[in-house]
């Protein structure tokens, strides 16, 4: 037996266990939905081809036009103040995108909060938490029995410690708790009650929506809307025919366009694009920057000069997957193995063990993933090869010297902090 061979065996065994076995026909089921919702995906991106990708096509098209009137309803509904939107009395900065997935938000609510941080304000990020596991049946039961309030937000951290893991609190959100000690990380889909509750709890003056640029209920904000320079609007068309959340006239509503994976050329025609929409607002061009390696498990930091030359594999569930290979094959590293899941996808232990399987079958010397999918990684797992994950952070590369001096100008321009009006609709 082969060297990868034995490694492979020895790291099936922690992974195995009765219930798993227990669970097959629930992982043929989830198998399936899986390969249902990457053949949608890769209609919607334009990968695939043949007769069925063109009628499931139309038929996306077709709902697509369906969710734009009701996209359009929404906002008009919310600008005859049918819909009102409520104020909560302090600075709202709104990071989000007219597209889905992809365009690098976390890292950019990563650094606003913490320069906000470092000047002195109190600041909560408020997120949805997708993908997070909802408190089970019975406990909400429980407290409506017992409450005449509606249950609190889920607390990922009080601003001392983290206090829900990945899966309670969504990927985003615990990564975010986890790297920034002293910003309260809160979890609602009613990001009012969330916002209120921060103010009262925590005595934030400071709020930060993560993916919030649709999330109208709450008055008075700064929106700082992320494009993606590598693939900006997709195909154009909005879901689910497309990427778009909503019609790319409504960059109108954005306080601040950023920029996101530029590598440091300027895009005239979607700048031009741009001002069309909103004569306005400031450009700033930024850079997703692989700083380091860390490995799962001891926190050992590696220097990205370590990858030059090894052959490395790699496996990701994140939106955009192209970028993170891109950042792996500029250091110089040879990418001999890699397996995209999709976005903020679980890894069961059967997913784990092929992967490492076939990253050994196929020379690997190490495995990389992402930040965002490490979270979902247990920390004391034992994996048969060194795991570490890419650490990215932002770099300005026009519109502000750095990042410190942006967050001055969109949330200081005079010394004080700024209260938004409400952007137009």
């Amino acid at each position: 037996m082969s060297q990868p061979q034995q490694l492979a065996q020895t790291h099936t065994r922690p992974f195995l266990s009765v219930k798993a076995n227990l669970l097959m026909p629930n992982r043929w089921f989830r198998h399936k939905v899986d390969e249902f919702e990457q053949f949608a995906i890769d209609v919607i991106m334009g990968r695939r081809e043949g007769t069925m990708a063109m009628l499931f096509g139309a038929f996306l098209q077709v709902c697509s036009y369906l969710f734009s009137g009701i996209v359009q309803l929404r906002l008009w509904l919310y600008r005859h103040r049918i819909l009102r939107d409520q104020p909560l009395g302090c600075l709202v900065v709104v990071v989000g995108n007219l597209t889905v997935g992809g365009t690098g938000k976390t890292p950019i609510v990563e650094m606003f909060a913490k320069a906000l941080r470092d000047r002195g304000r109190k600041v909560a990020i408020l997120s949805r938490g997708y993908k997070s596991k909802a408190p089970p049946l019975w406990q909400k039961w429980w407290f409506w029995l017992n409450h005449t309030e509606e249950p609190p937000p889920r607390v990922v951290s009080d601003g001392e410690k983290v206090l829900l893991d990945s899966e309670l609190a969504g990927d985003e959100p615990f990564m975010l708790a986890r790297n920034l000690p002293g910003v309260v990380v809160l979890v609602d889909k009613d990001r009012v009650k969330a916002g209120a509750y921060a103010i009262a709890r925590f005595g934030c003056d400071t709020l930060v929506l993560d993916d919030g640029f649709q999330y109208l209920p709450l008055k008075g904000r700064l929106n700082l809307l992320l494009v993606d320079k590598t693939n900006p609007f997709g195909n154009g068309f909005l879901l689910p025919r497309g990427i778009l959340r909503e019609p790319i006239k409504h960059l109108q509503r954005a306080s601040y366009v950023f920029l996101t994976k530029s590598k440091g050329h300027r895009d005239e025609e979607l700048e031009a694009m741009i001002r069309k929409f909103n004569p306005g607002a400031e450009i700033i061009e930024c850079a997703h920057k692989p700083q380091y390696l860390q490995r799962l498990g001891n926190g050992e930091h590696l220097p990205l000069a370590a990858l030059a030359g090894k052959k490395i594999g790699a496996f990701s569930g994140i939106a955009a997957p192209e970028s993170f290979e891109a950042f792996l094959r500029e250091t110089g590293a040879k990418l001999g193995y890699t397996r995209r899941f999709l976005d903020h996808y679980r890894f069961t232990a059967e997913d784990l063990t092929e992967v490492f399987a076939e990253a050994l079958a196929a020379g690997a010397e190490m495995m990389i993933t992402t930040e965002k999918d490490a979270v979902r990684l247990a920390a004391t797992e034992k994996f048969p090869l060194p795991c570490y994950y890419l650490r990215l952070e932002i770099e300005i590369l026009r519109g502000a010297a750095d990042f410190d001096e942006a967050v001055g100008k969109i949330c200081f321009p005079n010394g004080v902090p700024v209260m938004a009006t409400n952007p137009p609709m």
